[in-house]
């Protein structure tokens, strides 16, 4: 979709299918099968940190899929001072080591959107797009969330699963934003735990930006290389689901 004075129209582009990539062995499978972008992370067991540079670094020599770096230094979603000012390093390296975007996002003490933390952040990434990540999930007041976020500069993509538990339980929640909200619709990037059969009710709804992780790993194992089959039959997928909803 594009903005235009007045209201918002579609523009029928292909959806989106954003892959999860811990190192340069995932590039091959991602990019046979047809995957759009890689969400570059370190450390799953904490839901995604930020990675190396050497990391981002060899996965641009692997491919030329765009890069979204994750910037994120703890399993939480607050952060303080002095980390904030690391993770502002660690985006300047990161950008010249290859990374074509990012994804971050904080929360404050009352589980609220941290606009201070989060912009102190963005302003560092010099104009480059950024996805605000599941922060947005574990708001204790998704409606407030949702009018603050959008808004804010340079952001491109929310990565929501519409409720803190993950898609299973958020479906509803993100098939009646993006329904009843054209910028919502648009912004949405499903992911969370996303299974094949919740992509059909999400396209109906407007979303066309989906977001996977284990469900491309043979045996959903973060241990085991992107498989090229499987990202083929999300991009599969996500293209017929797509397609019929037009």
């Amino acid at each position: 979709m594009s903005m235009v004075p007045g209201h918002w129209h579609t523009v029928h582009v292909r959806p989106l299918l954003e892959v999860i990539a811990l190192g340069p062995g995932d590039a091959p499978g991602a990019v046979d099968g047809g995957a759009d972008r890689l969400e570059v992370v370190a450390d799953m067991d904490a839901d995604g940190l930020t990675p190396s540079v050497d990391t981002v670094r060899d996965l641009k020599r692997a491919c030329d899929l765009p890069l979204r770096v994750m910037l994120r230094a703890n399993d939480g979603f607050t952060t303080s001072g002095s980390e904030l000012e690391r993770l502002k390093m660690a985006a300047y390296q990161l950008a010249r080591a290859g990374a074509d975007g990012f994804v971050l996002g904080f929360l404050g003490l009352n589980a609220e959107i941290d606009v201070e933390a989060t912009l102190a952040l963005v302003d560092e990434l010099d104009g480059m797009p950024w996805t605000f990540h599941r922060a947005i999930d574990h708001a204790l007041d998704h409606d407030a969330a949702w009018e603050v976020v959008p808004g804010l500069p340079g952001l491109d993509a929310i990565l929501t699963g519409g409720s803190a538990r993950g898609a299973a339980s958020g479906l509803d929640e993100l098939c009646s934003r993006a329904a009843t909200s054209p910028q919502a619709a648009e912004l949405i990037m499903a992911g969370g735990g996303l299974e094949a059969d919740h992509v059909p009710w999400l396209a109906r709804a407007g979303v066309r930006r989906f977001h996977v992780g284990r469900r491309v790993r043979p045996g959903g194992s973060w241990k085991a290389y992107i498989d090229a089959d499987l990202v083929r039959s999300w991009r599969t997928l996500v293209d017929d689901a797509v397609a019929a909803a037009l």
